[in-house]
């Protein structure tokens, strides 16, 4: 039986950047998620504009773009 306490962790995002081709979120602890943007038809279809207007929700844990109504949490793309 293990008796240390586990203490949780949760990633959060810091910035993301919306290239022609990737997502790409990049994490407080260093990392940076890439992902096809092909993964996401309202990203991959949106203008420029509409994928640069981004903003981080729940303290960094999810990505929220008004412009076309799309979220996407953070423990989603690291699955």
């Amino acid at each position: 039986m293990n008796t240390l306490a586990t203490k949780e962790f949760t990633a959060t995002a810091k910035y993301v950047a919306v290239k022609s081709e990737t997502l790409e979120v990049y994490l407080t602890d260093g990392r940076i998620i890439s992902v096809p943007i092909e993964w996401f038809p309202k990203l991959r279809d949106a203008s420029e504009k509409e994928r640069n207007n981004w903003r981080l929700i729940g303290g960094g844990v999810g990505i929220h773009w008004e412009d076309i109504d799309e979220d996407l949490s953070v423990s989603g793309l690291l699955r």
